[in-house]
């Protein structure tokens, strides 16, 4: 595990590494997804609807700046920036003020 994709000689190598690579992408959402339940806590402490737009514009900002950053194709991580944020805020929604604005943040 762990090689460099020029290392990988079989297609068996290159699914190896992708399936390690899904495997620590999940984990990290798992974290993300106590952040967000975290989240929900405080916001509904502070009265804070789910959706706040200025937010969700400033985190995919940041994905799209660090992509650019990496040399990640930067269309497909906003999509997948917009998507998971979406999926977020349709977790937080009905337990906060505001959970029947609309959710949607896909330009």
């Amino acid at each position: 595990m762990n090689r460099l994709p020029e290392d990988c000689r079989t297609m068996d190598d290159v699914r190896s590494e992708i399936d390690h690579i899904d495997r620590e992408l999940v984990g990290l959402i798992a974290k993300r997804t106590r952040y967000i339940d975290r989240a929900i806590v405080i916001k509904a402490k502070e009265g804070l609807p789910a959706y706040i737009p200025e937010r969700v514009e400033e985190v995919v900002a940041n994905a799209c700046a660090t992509a650019r950053r990496l040399g990640a194709p930067e269309h497909i991580i906003e999509t997948i920036w917009r998507v998971m944020v979406d999926l977020f805020i349709a977790r937080e929604a009905p337990h906060l003020a505001g959970s029947a604005e609309p959710t949607s943040t896909r330009q």
